[in-house]
């Protein structure tokens, strides 16, 4: 039976994130986590229905991509067929071909896991490694215990939404993150298994993260992690970082992962400094036209 690709509508949500959730391992750097499409769902249930696709064969679901923007797709797959022949080979007709509904015309990127047949099969018709934007994934082994850092932490619920996302707001220039923002947010299916943290030093909530599992015994994602911006240079990354990672284990997820610009260097000391442990960077594929 043909592999065909699918926009899941909110109907179908439950079931990609399900997909995405199963395929975690913390055998590969870096793949497409619940976690990211619980992030994105802060814009809602119908927008994030539009930033999906599924492709499928026989019923199964074999890949799952983001539209995290008009033009770049993360994707990813069922770990069994990532070096699929025929699947890459559809996967790879679909993102070139304007007009499938995957991605439009122009310059355009998709992120895979490094292992996938993709990688291989892109190059030199028309893609090429994107040079110009590497990333550090960086995760964290929680098969020891993470010692608790010393700042106040408290779970977010909606009492202290409006807090979270003032200090989130204030963390990323640009941002118009709100308290409903994360009303919709935690309204997510992805939410099921996060938490969001905030870390207090004298009365004042000075950092936040989001942490979001897959289940226990796969990796755990950190999205987004910010410190306000009068807080700076105190230190309350590295612990909220740790914060983090102590949530993620008490949800029993393996390991805390995060990725992050490797241009964001002051990003890459603040989780190195927390404990993670960088891998080789990661590239995009990238069409110039």
């Amino acid at each position: 039976m043909a592999i065909t690709v699918e926009k899941p509508g909110t109907d179908g949500l439950d079931e990609a994130v399900a997909a995405v959730r199963e395929w975690q391992s913390d055998g590969v750097a870096w793949q497409l986590h619940p976690g990211d499409l619980g992030w994105y769902w802060r814009k809602g249930a119908d927008a994030t229905a539009e930033a999906v696709r599924i492709w499928r064969r026989d019923g199964r679901i074999l890949a799952v991509g983001f539209l995290d923007g008009a033009d770049l797709l993360r994707l990813t797959t069922a770990p069994d067929v990532r070096r699929d022949e025929e699947l890459t080979r559809q996967l790879a007709e679909d993102v070139a071909t304007p007009g499938r509904g995957v991605l439009p015309e122009g310059k355009v990127s998709v992120e895979a896991p490094m292992d996938a047949l993709l990688h291989d099969l892109l190059p030199g018709h028309g893609w090429h490694v994107d040079e110009e934007e590497p990333w550090t994934p960086l995760s964290l082994d929680l098969t020891e215990p993470v010692k608790a850092p010393d700042l106040r932490i408290e779970t977010v619920g909606a009492d202290l939404a409006a807090e979270w996302a003032e200090v989130i707001g204030t963390a990323f220039n640009g941002s118009t993150f709100t308290a409903e923002t994360w009303r919709t947010m935690a309204s997510g299916t992805a939410f099921t298994d996060a938490r969001c943290l905030l870390g207090y030093d004298d009365g004042a909530a000075v950092a936040a993260v989001a942490v979001w599992s897959a289940g226990a015994g796969k990796p755990g994602l950190l999205e987004p992690m910010g410190v306000h911006r009068d807080r700076r240079g105190h230190g309350y990354g590295r612990a909220i970082t740790v914060a983090a990672a102590a949530a993620l284990q008490e949800l029993g997820s393996s390991s805390a992962t995060v990725n992050t610009p490797s241009s964001n260097v002051a990003a890459v000391t603040t989780y190195k400094s927390g404990g993670f442990q960088p891998w080789a960077e990661i590239r995009d594929l990238t069409r110039d036209a």
